[in-house]
């Protein structure tokens, strides 16, 4: 369609994809494209960072350095105790086409995650994860433009389709489309369009390989069809982090925290949810949940828990009947929130706020806006804290951790003071963590698939060396590379370098982003997303 196309780098990100997902697909031949590139270039592994969770992986991916210098440690972010979900104004170093603006370089991207609300560069953005329904793009205007192009654009999937994997094809098409509607539009050098889709039905349908197989062959067809009418001289194919089975045991760790003298709890009010990752429906999209007042049920329930009737114990009675999921999916989250036992944080020494983050914080004076632990004792409380998790135990006698140590020796940078104090890391990343308050420590995972350690990376073109390979491939490494494939000079305070299959560009010292204050995401509908999920506890 266009032989004269502008584009040199592709840079197609595919969430949660690693070889244990790719190589059966690869063997029968359901992605044709997809391994062409795999078989044509220089591919292998590519080892996520600590957290390997979509929005810290992926602002890692596209700055080239670790969370301690961008600043997003999870999917929400915190002042004291009070907590959003982050956006693109928490990212605090510039993203791979900012740097490639200063370059003169024109970028298109669609669907990243973490990137709205977007800054101004050379070129056009479409955000991702993260992003409301009806999201600011760049340039402005930019979304009802495609709307009218391509008839239909949404960034998350239809809720009300009758077929949760056909939605997700859906919007699978949708990226392809406005990716290539753009390309043709803006006649970029860089594009990077990334996929959803093929995390989420994992989260969802983990058992449906029906519906997984047919996400993949979507994201294939899209690619196909890109590679036709642009032919890009390289094309990377990147993910934040693998995806795989969950066969331990799931960990509470507030719970081990609360016997431990740690955690002190409240019954009632309107913290975050403890018995069950629930969002009422009826919330609209984009009401700020700050102006939420609780209703007569609501009070009722707090009123109740406080007497010791909490949503614990309804839901473990719940549980034993086979009704609680039933319940959850129709019980209004601010009920719920109501009569839940929860970590009193101001009250707390220390305590797990997400999941997410794969760590402890450490409730500490000065710095929390009622803190409890002085900085004379902080190191000794730290200590105590890394012990005490290093000793625990499955049900089976197997360690529960495959690390537990202070948050400098995985983040550095700037904006390290925002990590936990104490980074926790499930061994072999095959136990499920949980903030969750419940009678006993241990379970089940609540998901039988998540979150791995190892994704995968491809690079094929005409000036890639496939016998040089991908070496011991690292997340950090994919901005460098997508930098060298542009002739740009690599940021030196990027955390990776250049993969070996490409010559590598020098670096040089670009000025830190002025990122600016950071503004309140503030939306309903994407905090029910993140929780339909599990992101959300």
């Amino acid at each position: 369609m266009n032989d004269g196309s502008s584009l040199r780098t592709l840079l197609v990100g595919i969430d949660a994809a690693c070889h244990r997902v790719l190589n059966p697909m690869f063997e029968d031949d359901t992605l044709p494209t997809l391994e062409r590139i795999y078989e044509g270039g220089a591919s292998g592994p590519l080892e996520s960072q600590i957290p390997p969770w979509t929005a810290s992986a992926w602002p890692s991916l596209y700055t080239g350095m670790n969370p301690g210098k961008h600043g997003v440690f999870g999917f929400l972010s915190f002042d004291g105790y009070d907590w959003d979900v982050v956006n693109a104004t928490d990212v605090r170093e510039r993203t791979l086409w900012e740097l490639l603006d200063r370059h003169g370089i024109t970028s298109v991207v669609v669907n990243v995650p973490v990137t709205h609300p977007p800054r101004e560069f050379d070129g056009a953005l479409i955000p991702g994860y993260t992003a409301p329904e009806d999201p600011d793009c760049h340039p402005d205007g930019l979304l009802d433009e495609i709307r009218e192009a391509i008839e239909a654009y949404r960034v998350y999937p239809d809720e009300d389709a009758p077929d949760r994997a056909s939605a997700y094809s859906d919007c699978v098409r949708m990226r392809g489309e406005a990716f290539r509607y753009l390309v043709d539009r803006f006649d970029p050098e860089f594009g990077f369009v990334q996929f959803q889709a093929t995390d989420s039905i994992f989260h969802e349908q983990p058992d449906d390989d029906a519906a997984i197989r047919s996400i993949y062959r979507a994201v294939d067809r899209q690619l196909e069809a890109i590679l036709a009418a642009h032919k890009p001289a390289t094309v990377i194919v990147a993910s934040d982090h693998g995806m795989g089975p969950y066969d331990g045991t799931e960990f509470r760790i507030n719970e081990y925290l609360r016997r431990e003298g740690l955690v002190e709890t409240a019954r009632g009010g309107r913290g975050m949810p403890t018995w069950a990752t629930v969002r009422d429906d009826s919330l609209k999209q984009g009401e700020d949940a700050g102006r939420h007042a609780p209703g007569v049920a609501e009070r009722a329930m707090a009123i109740a828990a406080r007497t010791g009737l909490t949503s614990q114990r309804i839901g473990a009675v719940l549980e034993r009947l086979g009704l609680d999921e039933f319940v959850a999916s129709y019980a209004p989250t601010g009920l719920v929130n109501a009569g839940t036992t929860q970590v009193d944080f101001p009250d707390s020494t220390a305590y797990v706020r997400s999941r997410i983050e794969l760590g402890v914080r450490i409730n500490l004076e000065g710095r929390e806006p009622d803190g409890v632990v002085s900085p004379d004792d902080y190191e000794a409380v730290r200590t105590r804290i890394i012990d005490a998790l290093r000793s625990v135990q499955t049900p089976d006698g197997n360690p529960v951790f495959e690390a537990v140590r202070p948050r400098e020796e995985y983040f550095h940078g700037p904006e390290s003071h925002r990590a936990v104090d104490v980074v926790t890391v499930p061994a072999s990343f095959d136990h499920f963590l949980s903030a969750t308050l419940r009678a006993d420590q241990f379970g089940p995972p609540s998901e039988p698939w998540n979150h791995k350690l190892e994704g995968t990376v491809a690079v094929h073109g005409a000036g890639v060396d496939p016998d040089a390979g991908v070496g011991s491939a690292h997340l950090f490494d994919v901005a460098p590379t997508v930098l060298s494939t542009l002739d740009v000079p690599i940021d030196e305070r990027m955390d990776g370098t250049a993969l070996p299959c490409v010559d590598a560009t020098g670096g040089r010292e670009y000025p830190r982003l002025d990122a600016g204050r950071a503004v309140e995401t503030a939306d309903d509908a994407v905090e029910k997303r993140l929780a339909d999920l599990g992101y959300l506890e």
